[in-house]
């Protein structure tokens, strides 16, 4: 088994720390030049905010440390399928390329649901690469879930 990419294993562990703290797992890395420059977990709880989805923060962040508000050159990593909210901002923002980690067939928009990247009225289509380190990125949400019911 080959080792995760530094951006995704950065994610994960996001999550899990996300997860320690109460939001549900999502962890997100925005990477320019090779190099991550922003990083973030989901903080709706957190917040008070219900946009504090991790791929929207994470967005934010990496908008202000470029001083720029499209990402055209950079690489988002997220541990879970983005839903419509944040697969809209990823293409307003220009975002080229999209790696994630788990499926979300209930809440995902990428893969599942509305699919919007396939929409002919998106302005932007990202290259979209699922299930990179799905099976870790899936535990920790099934965990997360399977505490809160107990």
């Amino acid at each position: 088994m080959f080792p995760l990419p530094i951006p995704m294993r950065r994610a994960l562990d996001i999550a899990a720390a996300a997860a320690r703290s109460g939001e549900v797992p999502v962890g997100a890395v925005i990477v320019h030049a090779g190099t991550i420059v922003a990083a973030a977990a989901n903080a709706p709880r957190a917040l008070c905010d219900p946009t504090a989805h991790a791929e929207m923060c994470v967005i934010r962040e990496a908008a202000a440390a470029l001083g720029r508000d499209r990402l055209d050159d950079c690489s988002l990593w997220v541990t879970l399928e983005p839903c419509a909210m944040c697969a809209g901002a990823i293409a307003h923002a220009r975002i080229p390329r999209l790696y994630f980690g788990a499926s979300d067939p209930k809440g995902g928009a990428v893969d599942h649901g509305p699919r919007l990247f396939g929409h002919p009225t998106i302005h932007h289509r990202p290259e979209v690469y699922g299930g990179i380190g799905e099976a870790e990125a899936a535990a920790l949400l099934r965990d997360f879930f399977r505490e809160r019911r107990a």
